[in-house]
């Protein structure tokens, strides 16, 4: 019978000592059950001293950044001295629930698996509208991926550590904060022919507590438009989770009954203009009939109507985010053309051993 593969886990913290009170002992307790090897938190330079002195009060080991890079540059420097042969990468605001390292390394029995990740439940203890929006979509997506996935996700996801060292880590010279880093990883492994799985069932809690003006900004400006730019520099094209060619054709949906809503008050003067907007908004619930029930489900009507149109709105700015980077590309002078994500990775420097 083989040997099971050891696992360390990294968990990157900018002032997250509030999140590791609760997010860090269920780990501790996986390492003293001899479940995982090592729980290292990497310090990302924080501003409060209580991120260090809870990290190391729960029982944690403590590596510190030379600078503030981000949690891409934080999880980099943990791996190049891990000792487990996985590398569990859990946020700092994320409770991995504690089966998970069995579901880890049952799916790396499979040779040609070089990554994996879970998503969050369905239970966030915030109960404000924009945590639980931001959560439940993010479940929906993933329980609802090809556990043959074409991403990566580093809030609760492991890869096999010879091959996050080889194809050179996280790009951490161009997310030097909380963005996509993660999904950029997971296009480079990809490319070089790696094998990523969505395990449905491995699953964290996610403890952030959003405002909704916080959930615009990070969808925009970490998410949308580095995402974009990825996109449209990468041959390959994606058809997974949300940029499924079905939600193309929701965004689309939804940029149409957003002009028939703008275009309602004149129906006083022409009827038609009501019917436009009652039309499409049928084809907008039509579209959108899945996750309607999902909100629905689990927090009733009222919350379902209010994400649904808050959904639509997510469409509007995600598209106006790409249509501007599709602006930015075709402003800037030509220049030879760009390596590929995989020429890029196999030309980059390796992370040491």
């Amino acid at each position: 019978m083989s040997r099971a593969p050891t696992i360390s886990v990294i968990m990157p913290a900018f002032n997250a000592a509030h999140y590791m009170e609760v997010s860090l002992p269920p780990l501790i307790r996986l390492r003293d059950r001899g479940e995982v090897s090592e729980v290292i938190v990497v310090d990302d330079c924080s501003t409060n001293p209580s991120n260090i002195e809870t990290a190391r009060r729960l029982g944690a080991s403590i590596m510190s950044t030379a600078a503030n890079g981000g949690p891409g540059a934080a999880r980099n420097i943990a791996a190049k001295s891990a000792v487990g042969e996985l590398i569990w990468f859990v946020d700092a605001d994320v409770v991995a629930h504690e089966t998970g390292p069995e579901k880890i390394r049952n799916t790396f029995k499979d040779p040609t698996v070089t990554a994996v990740f879970g998503s969050y439940d369905d239970k966030p203890p915030a109960e404000n509208f924009a945590s639980q929006y931001k959560n439940l979509v993010h479940r929906y997506y993933h329980q609802r991926g090809s556990a043959d996935a074409s991403t990566f996700w580093a809030g609760c996801g492991a890869i096999r550590r010879s091959s996050f060292l080889a194809i050179g880590g996280f790009d951490q010279r161009n997310y030097q904060r909380p963005a996509i880093e993660d999904i950029e990883l997971g296009h480079r492994l990809r490319e070089a022919g790696e094998r990523i799985r969505l395990i449905h069932d491995l699953l964290g809690t996610h403890l952030k507590n959003w405002r909704l003006a916080e959930v615009i900004r990070t969808d925009i400006f970490q998410r949308a438009i580095p995402w974009s730019r990825l996109i449209l520099s990468s041959p390959r094209k994606n058809n997974d989770l949300n940029l499924s060619y079905m939600e193309k054709v929701r965004a689309v949906i939804a940029l149409t009954w957003a002009a028939s809503l703008i275009a309602l008050p004149a129906a006083f003067l022409d009827p038609l203009f009501g019917i436009a907007f009652s039309v499409m908004t049928g084809v907008m619930l039509i579209a959108n009939w899945s996750l309607l029930g999902y909100f629905t489900a689990r927090h009733g009507p009222l919350f379902a109507a209010a994400g649904l149109v808050f959904h639509q709105i997510y469409y509007l700015y995600s598209t106006a985010s790409y249509a501007y980077c599709v602006g930015e590309r075709a402003l800037k002078k030509p220049v030879r053309a760009p390596e590929s994500v995989a020429q890029k990775a196999s030309s980059s420097t390796r992370l040491p051993e």
